[in-house]
C-alpha cells in the first residue's frame, strides 16, 4: 500500500481575495472622472460658508451711503479685514491700530476710487480672501475623501459583523461609543477602535510615529486598546500590527509622484521596525495608479515587500482589504 503525502495548503496572501493582475490596480478613466467630480462636490459644499458669510457682509454693507461709513457700522469689522486681504493667522499677530490701518487703506485704494459699486467690491475683495483659504483646504481634499471612503468601509465592515467599536474624534481627542446612527461620523472621526476575539485592536490615521523617525503615517493597526496606546506613547514596536499609505490624489499627472512619496515612506517604516526586530504588515491603497506604478506595485505584492493593496476607486478591492484590516 502506497501512501500519497500531500502538502500542506499555504494560505493565499491577502491581496489575491481583490487582484489577480496588476491591471486589477490600474485607474479607469471612468474612476479619474468620477474622483475629479467628488472633488469638486466637496469644494461646493465647503464654499457654502464663505458664500453666506458674503451675503451677510453685502447685506449689512449696503447700509452705508460712502465708503468711510463702513467703519461705523457694527459687526462688520472681521469682513472688512478679510476684504483687506487679512487671514484669520495674520490677525492674530496685529495690534489694533494695525487692522483700523487695513481698513482705511482697503477703504481709500479701492473701495472709494469703485465709486457708487463699492460694495459690491468689498464682496469680490472679502470673497477672493476667502477663495484663498478655501484653496488651502482643498490642497489635501483628495487624502481627505480617501480616509472618509476607507472608514465607511471599514465601519461596514465591523456593523455586519456585528462588531461593536468605538471611535475618536478628530478636534476634541476624544473617544465615543458607537450608536444605532453612525451616519456621517467619518466626517470627523480620527480613530477606531474594536475587539478581534478577546484582543483590542485600534486603528489610527495620520499619526506622528516616534519609532519612524517621528514621521507621520497615514494608517496605524494596533493590538493594543486606546487607554494602553497612550500609555505606551506609541514607542513599542510589537505593539503596531499594520501600517499603511493612503493617497487618495486621483490627477493622473501626480500619481507616479504619489506612489513615489508612498513607497519612500513604506520603505522607511520597514527599515525603522526592522532595526526593532519587527515585522508589521504594509500596505498601499492609492485613488490614481497608472500602468508603471502597477506593475511596481504588483511586484512588491509578489515579493511579499508589501502584504496588502488596492485602488480606492474599486469597492470590491477597499471592501476586502477593510476585511482584512478588521481581521488582523
Amino acid at each position: 500500500m502506497h501512501l500519497r503525502l500531500e502538502k500542506a495548503m499555504t494560505p493565499a496572501p491577502p491581496y489575491r481575495n481583490h487582484l489577480h493582475s496588476s491591471d486589477d490596480l490600474v485607474t479607469t478613466y471612468a474612476a479619474t472622472r468620477a474622483g475629479f467630480v467628488a472633488q469638486a462636490l466637496e469644494k461646493n459644499r465647503r464654499a457654502v460658508p464663505y458664500i453666506a458669510e458674503a451675503r451677510a457682509l453685502q447685506e449689512a454693507a449696503s447700509q452705508a451711503q460712502t465708503p468711510v461709513d463702513l467703519l461705523h457700522i457694527p459687526g462688520i469689522e472681521a469682513g472688512l479685514l478679510a476684504a483687506a486681504g487679512l487671514s484669520e493667522k495674520a490677525l492674530v499677530h496685529l495690534q489694533e491700530e494695525d487692522k483700523r490701518q487695513a481698513i482705511e487703506n482697503l477703504i481709500q485704494n479701492f473701495l472709494e476710487p469703485a465709486g457708487e459699486k463699492f460694495v459690491e467690491e468689498l464682496v469680490f475683495r472679502f470673497l477672493l480672501t476667502r477663495g484663498d483659504k478655501l484653496g488651502g483646504s482643498m490642497r489635501n481634499i483628495g487624502g481627505i475623501l480617501a480616509q472618509r471612503k476607507l472608514t465607511r468601509a471599514v465601519l461596514s465592515t465591523l456593523r455586519i459583523a456585528g462588531i461593536p467599536y468605538r471611535w475618536q474624534h478628530t478636534k476634541t481627542r476624544q473617544w465615543v461609543d458607537m450608536t444605532d446612527d453612525d451616519s456621517e461620523i467619518e466626517f470627523s472621526l480620527r480613530g477606531l477602535s474594536w475587539k478581534n476575539a478577546d484582543s483590542s485592536r485600534t486603528l489610527i490615521y495620520n499619526l506622528t510615529v516616534p519609532l519612524v523617525y517621528n514621521s507621520n503615517v497615514d494608517i496605524c493597526l494596533f493590538n493594543l486598546n486606546p487607554d494602553e496606546l497612550v500609555s505606551t506613547q506609541y514607542t513599542s514596536a510589537t505593539s503596531y500590527i499594520a501600517l499603511g499609505e493612503l493617497k487618495g490624489g486621483i490627477d493622473p499627472a501626480g500619481a507616479d509622484e504619489h506612489w513615489k512619496t508612498a513607497r519612500t515612506a513604506l520603505d522607511r517604516i520597514r527599515q525603522a521596525f526592522a532595526d526593532h526586530a519587527h515585522s508589521p504588515y504594509l500596505f498601499f491603497i492609492g485613488a490614481a495608479i497608472e500602468k508603471r506604478m502597477a506593475t511596481e506595485i504588483w511586484d512588491q505584492l509578489e515579493r511579499g515587500v508589501l502584504t496588502n493593496a488596492a485602488n480606492l476607486n474599486d469597492d470590491h478591492q477597499i471592501t476586502s482589504i477593510s476585511r482584512w484590516l478588521c481581521n488582523l
